[in-house]
């Protein structure tokens, strides 16, 4: 990583408070672009609960079902920084009207599908959408929120719900299942986008930037297909194995595909992501401390559902409310750091800390057995692990966008959520092999003349879910320690001297 410093801009004039069209009403303008953010994020795993019963309405096949979730992933991975671009090019408000719009318009169809190529088109459909909204999101908080106590505390609330979604979303899936129908998991996305579309257009102000960017179409191709070749080997590996050749034909594509957008992006006039932005130590750390935590925290929500539904017998309801009590740490770790530690701690100290304390958490869940206590086992090592996670976030998502030029500020935003998507795609199918691994190693180590026991398969669950968990915590502990050596010692501050175009 380059020792450069935080901003990549030339200085130029101070922008007064007065100039930001968005001051006045910046707390109104956070609440509009947190209720896209939640949206977007308890997408990603909202639907979940509810395939089994959107499975039996539509008649499609175990096989199919992953594609309900795959194809909202690999939308939404392959296409964000182009949709970052998109949003640097035409202004963050248009950008962001345009992907609730879109999002919405999905998600109504796919409340009403009738069929299983009904239900997959409307889920790529939001991952396409989502990939313009997200960093358009993430970009307008960043060039309304310039001094840093605000700021950090802007933050602070924007990377709770990044944090807690996706466990949000799998309490507001198992309400919507068990009380309404399958298909409001889709259909509450208009409330949340029409609270959003009306709130940006009531509040949000469009000025195009006066150095408006190119478009770097070599470069668009290359990542876009770069990324969706990396999240579908990773997603094929779940189902076919690592030794698929189909898996390693995509990731040898995704390879070659990325590597020719590193060259391009080194040697471009108008790069799509400027290497200047990644390269930066402090943004480099926080881009990987995300993309570490999204890896690791599927430990958590993934296996430790399966946990409590298959071996503890609990609804998909109840599973949800298992979550709150570490939504409600991530959320007051998140507030805290930001309130009060943000810009007094080093985020040296602050992003490692966090990640410590997630992996001190999943090292609590490998005691589980299948006997174990929710009150005493589950939910103490939840709660550690979401104070660890509400600082990484609150603490990363502010600092990789710390500096970054205005008219880059679209693509610098779809770094950190590319970082993120990709982190939870490579997680899901590596957690997901190693743990079926383990399962399948438990049961031939203790077959029978008699077969194997129900009581062994259900051992054998258990024994799968705590080597998943103990990789959680190597992987945490191990970005910990890589974001450590990258992290800049100091509380990095807004230049005021950068001048912000705003939208």
């Amino acid at each position: 990583m380059a020792n450069s410093t935080l901003v990549d801009a030339p200085p130029a004039r101070e922008v007064a408070p007065q100039s930001n069209p968005h001051h006045a009403q910046r707390w109104t303008v956070l609440g509009v672009l947190a209720i896209a953010q939640l949206m977007v994020v308890l997408d990603a795993t909202v639907v979940n609960i509810a395939l089994p019963t959107a499975q039996t309405a539509l008649h499609f096949s175990n096989n199919d079902r992953q594609w309900i979730v795959t194809a909202y992933a690999l939308a939404f991975g392959s296409l964000l920084l182009l949709g970052g671009r998109i949003a640097d090019l035409i202004g963050r408000k248009r950008t962001f009207l345009i992907g609730l719009a879109g999002f919405a318009a999905a998600s109504a169809l796919g409340g009403a599908a009738t069929s299983f190529g009904m239900l997959v088109t409307a889920r790529a459909v939001q991952g396409a959408f989502g990939a313009v909204l997200a960093p358009a999101a993430l970009a307008l908080l960043t060039t309304t929120f310039t001094e840093s106590r605000e700021r950090a505390r802007a933050f602070g609330i924007y990377g709770a719900i990044a944090g807690a979604g996706a466990a949000i979303g799998l309490l507001l899936g198992g309400v919507l299942t068990e009380f309404a129908s399958w298909r409001w998991t889709m259909f509450v996305n208009l409330i949340f986008a029409g609270a959003a579309l009306i709130g940006g257009f009531l509040f949000l102000h469009h000025r195009p930037s006066e150095d408006r960017p190119k478009l770097d179409l070599p470069g668009t191709l290359t990542v876009s297909g770069g990324l969706f070749a990396l999240v579908y080997g990773f997603s094929h590996a779940e189902t076919a194995g690592w030794a698929s050749s189909v898996t390693i034909g995509f990731l040898v594509v995704a390879v070659v595909l990325l590597t020719a957008f590193v060259v391009l992006q080194a040697k471009g006039t108008h790069p799509l992501l400027p290497l200047r932005i990644v390269l930066d130590r402090n943004r480099g750390g926080a881009y990987f401390a995300m993309f570490t935590a999204a890896v690791g925290m599927f430990g958590i929500f993934l296996f430790l559902t399966y946990y409590l539904q298959q071996i503890l017998g609990y609804s998909a309801l109840r599973t949800g409310v298992a979550f709150l009590p570490m939504v409600a740490m991530l959320v007051l770790s998140s507030s805290v750091v930001s309130t009060a530690l943000a810009t007094r701690v080093s985020p040296r100290i602050l992003v490692p800390s966090g990640l410590g304390l997630a992996a001190v958490g999943m090292f609590l869940l490998t005691g589980l057995t299948d006997h174990s206590s929710y009150t005493s086992e589950v939910m103490p090592a939840t709660m550690v692990s979401g104070l660890g996670m509400g600082m990484i976030f609150a603490s990363a998502m502010s600092l990789a966008t710390l500096g970054v030029a205005a008219d880059d500020a679209g693509v610098g935003s779809a770094a950190v959520n590319t970082a993120q998507q990709v982190g939870g795609s490579i997680g899901t199918a590596l957690l997901n092999t190693i743990a079926a691994t383990a399962a399948t190693s438990y049961v031939a180590s203790h077959v029978t003349a008699s077969g194997v026991s129900a009581t062994v398969l259900r051992q054998a669950a258990v024994h799968s879910y705590v080597v998943a968990f103990w990789w959680s915590a190597a992987i945490f502990a191990g970005g910990a320690l890589v974001s450590a050596l990258l992290l800049r010692s100091g509380v990095p501050q807004p230049d005021d001297s950068q001048e912000l175009v705003l939208v």
